[in-house]
């Protein structure tokens, strides 16, 4: 689809634009429905959003909660179940786990790590940034390898 084949809902249509200052008769002649002076009267008038009119804002009356690590990583997980998509022996990096799409590349900005739910029913070389102890162990009970990159 493209920009040219949209077309308004069945039944529905297309408002007509208010069209200001055209007169007494339209409604919005005059001052064109800005009222007389005043802020919003003007030219890039008017008030930013949030503004109370020098009341203390509501999203400065809230308490603040939490806080942001900045030196979190951010590592995409995944579950050993997921692997059993692949035929045995295959070798499994981060690449292929970004190409199959089982995870995605933004949210592995810091690496990936292998957690141990699920069961593993093939031998797989997996190649990861981290392991958990549990996937580590069900990995090389299952005839495969874990190395860490």
């Amino acid at each position: 689809m493209k920009l040219h084949d949209l077309r308004p809902a069945e039944g529905g249509g297309v408002k007509a634009k208010k069209r200001l200052g055209r007169g007494i008769g339209s409604g919005t002649g005059k001052t064109s429905g800005k009222g007389h002076k005043g802020q919003n009267a003007r030219s890039g008038g008017g008030v930013r959003p949030g503004f109370e009119g020098g009341q203390m804002p509501l999203f400065r009356r809230l308490p603040k909660r939490g806080f942001t690590n900045v030196f979190a990583k951010q590592v995409a997980a995944i579950n050993l179940g997921a692997l059993n998509c692949f035929e045995a022996n295959t070798e499994v990096t981060p690449e292929l786990l970004f190409e199959t799409g089982l995870i995605k590349k933004s949210k592995a900005a810091d690496g990936v790590k292998i957690l141990g739910q699920g069961e593993l029913e093939k031998a797989l070389t997996v190649k990861a940034n981290f392991f958990s102890k549990s996937a580590v162990e069900k990995i090389e009970s299952a005839g495969g390898k874990a190395e860490v990159i």
